[in-house]
Formats: C-alpha cells, sequence, structure tokens
C-alpha cells in the first residue's frame, strides 16, 4: 500500500470537509425553522452523523475488495475521487441559491420537522463521504477512527448549521462547502504527491 498521509490532524481535516456538505444543508433547514428547539438541533445533527459516520465504511469495505485488482493504480484512484468530490462541492457552493424560503426544501412544517425528509437528505450528503471510503482501502488509514471523527465532526457541524441557521441565513453555509471541497482537492493532491515522491 502507498506510504500515506493520513495523520491526526489530515484525519480531522477530512472529516470535517466531509461534514460541510451536511452544515450547509442544515443551515438552510434550520434558517427555515421559527422557534428550534435544542434538542430538534441535536437529533438532526445525531442523524446526520450517525449516517455520515457508516457510508465511509461500506466505501471502504467495496474499495477493500477491489485493491488486489487496482492497485498499481491506488494513488491515481484516490487524487481522482477526491479531485472530483472537491469540485463538486465547490460547484455546489458557487450555485445560485433560492431566493426564498418557500421555494427550498426545507424539510420543516412550521415547527414540526419532517424527520424523513431529514433522513432522505443526510443520506444524500453522505454519499461523498461513501466515495472517500473507497479511496480510503487504499491507504493505510484507519477506517473506524476516520469513520467515528467523520460522524463527531458532521453531529457538530450539522448541530450548528441548525442552531445558527436562522442569524447565519443561507450564504454561510454554500462558503463552508466551498471551503470543504479546497480541502478534499488538498487531500488527493497531496496524496499524489507523496507516492510519486517515494
Amino acid at each position: 500500500r502507498i506510504r500515506t498521509f493520513m495523520t491526526p490532524t489530515s484525519t480531522l481535516l477530512l472529516a470535517f470537509s466531509l461534514s460541510s456538505d451536511a452544515f450547509a444543508a442544515s443551515v438552510s433547514k434550520g434558517a427555515c425553522v421559527r422557534r428550534l428547539r435544542f434538542m430538534v438541533a441535536l437529533q438532526t445533527g445525531l442523524l446526520f452523523g450517525l449516517v455520515e459516520a457508516t457510508t465511509p465504511i461500506i466505501g471502504w469495505l467495496l474499495g477493500t475488495s477491489a485493491y488486489d485488482t487496482i492497485a498499481h493504480w491506488d494513488h491515481w484512484i484516490i487524487f481522482f475521487l477526491l479531485l472530483a468530490l472537491g469540485g463538486k462541492m465547490i460547484h455546489g457552493g458557487l450555485a445560485p441559491a433560492p431566493k426564498d424560503c418557500a421555494s427550498c426544501d426545507c424539510g420543516t412544517t412550521s415547527d414540526r420537522t419532517r424527520w424523513w425528509l431529514i433522513i432522505a437528505t443526510a443520506i444524500t450528503t453522505s454519499l461523498d463521504a461513501m466515495a472517500v471510503g473507497v479511496g480510503l482501502a487504499f491507504m493505510n488509514a484507519n477506517i473506524w477512527v476516520t469513520a467515528l471523527a467523520i460522524g463527531g465532526a458532521t453531529t457538530l457541524m450539522a448541530t450548528l448549521g441548525m442552531l445558527l441557521g436562522r442569524r447565519l441565513g443561507k450564504t454561510v453555509g454554500p462558503r463552508a462547502e466551498i471551503l470543504g471541497g479546497l480541502v478534499l482537492i488538498a487531500i488527493g493532491a497531496t496524496t499524489l504527491y507523496h507516492h510519486l515522491l517515494a
């Protein structure tokens, strides 16, 4: 396997970059809730975190099963996966936001949260983590520690996003997504650099 750079700092950067799309989604939802209770925000964050922690493990299992077949190109796979995911997040962050709350998918009705819609949103925002899990299969990274870090960071960021949504509006979320995309691209480029240098 390739010589990895997944230090604790790199793991935290990866975790918080992957949580940026959940943060953006929760900011959007929090902006549409009139009177948000802390327990509702925490439950939302835990739901996002649980899903986000599970999907990279699924991706890691898929990548591990194919490792022997594509081991010679592992560094390029990691680079292009993170490049594509980072570019997707940056593109999403630069996309114009809806001008009014009525036209957006808030996931709330008055003060009552529609949990089924939040679950669907959590699954959608976690697909990037599944793809990253595939890349982690080609690295000397502890998937359990990494998944726990991703889940914890997502729980924290999604809870904060819900709580701060009314004050932040919908402009901060996309900016966080852009930053997360840039971090993913940087991680992919660093992986490729370390492999080629070796």
